[in-house]
């Protein structure tokens, strides 16, 4: 009976491997609500939601198909008015509902992204991007062996240029508590900050004063257009944990690794516990053979 039901345990995590490519987990470490949105590519499979509550230290799981591309944001700051309109202080979709529902992030707001499968080999391409600014600390690890974690985990809403400043409040002085940091593109609209028109190419489109600063504050996230170099990670077949505010307690306790290193996990143990069986040969085979079939289904699903 043993034998029989691990058999089927396989064959059921082989079938539901093709239906799921990918998991995010999305993670709230703030003290405070964020409102997560998330946009599917063009063309690509919308996830189960577009948009969703989470309270200080919830999370919740996504699962993705094979090949999905789209990114994941946080807005902050939300509330539902007397005509039943919900809306955000910042990374507002503008959807008037808690679901973005195909809308993206109005800037400025911190992004994450990912295309599925995307490399070559099967490889997943990620990224965190300040293009469109800034308005919550976010990490990205990828639960996988060997790959980089990478993101923005510093607060640069407390230290934005003043003209970049974004206050949730306007007070008679023009002061306010700074709730997001814009980019420059989205401050000036000039081509040199946007990499359009004459500066629309890597060789003419350069860092600026102002792109310098999201770097220096976080060097492996995106800070203009063309910061492909530095900013852009691949990883093969891995699921992610996404975090707003992480902080070194919420890393270690979550086995991931700093933004500089490879995030990687061991696994401690090995010895028996007090008066346990070792398996029959037979039921070692069994288990032996299960395991083949749940590693064939990763090749043919992940």
């Amino acid at each position: 009976m043993a034998t029989m039901l691990i058999i089927f345990s396989a064959i059921f995590v082989c079938l539901s491997g093709a239906a799921a490519a990918g998991r995010f987990t999305v993670a709230n470490n703030c003290q405070y609500a964020v409102w997560p949105g998330v946009l599917s590519g063009a063309g690509e499979e919308v996830l189960e939601t577009t948009g969703f509550e989470l309270q200080s230290g919830e999370s919740r799981a996504l699962d993705a198909p094979a090949g999905w591309s789209g990114r994941f944001w946080g807005r902050t700051l939300c509330a539902t008015d007397s005509a039943g309109e919900f809306a955000c202080a910042t990374g507002d979709c503008g959807s008037g509902a808690v679901e973005c529902s195909g809308k993206g992030a109005a800037p400025p707001a911190t992004l994450a992204e990912f295309t599925l499968g995307g490399g070559g080999g099967g490889l997943d391409f990620y990224d965190v991007s300040l293009v469109d600014g800034y308005n919550v600390p976010m990490l990205v690890a990828p639960q996988g062996a060997g790959c980089n974690a990478t993101g923005c985990a510093a607060d640069l809403n407390a230290r934005c240029p003043a003209d970049l400043r974004v206050a949730a409040a306007a007070s008679p002085d023009g002061g306010g508590e700074s709730v997001a940091c814009r980019s420059a593109c989205d401050a000036f609209g000039s081509p040199q900050y946007c990499c359009s028109g004459a500066y629309a190419s890597p060789d003419t489109c350069k860092p600026t004063p102002y792109s310098e600063f999201f770097k220096k504050a976080c060097p492996r996230a995106y800070s203009y257009a063309y910061d492909d170099a530095t900013s852009t990670f691949t990883c093969a077949a891995a699921d992610y944990l996404i975090t707003f505010c992480p902080n070194t307690s919420s890393q270690r306790s979550s086995g991931l690794s700093s933004p500089a290193t490879n995030n990687t996990v061991a696994y401690g143990g090995g010895g028996e516990t007090s008066g346990a069986k070792r398996p029959t040969a037979g039921f070692a085979l069994v288990l032996s053979l299960s395991l083949s079939l749940l590693k064939t289904c990763l090749l043919l699903f992940r």
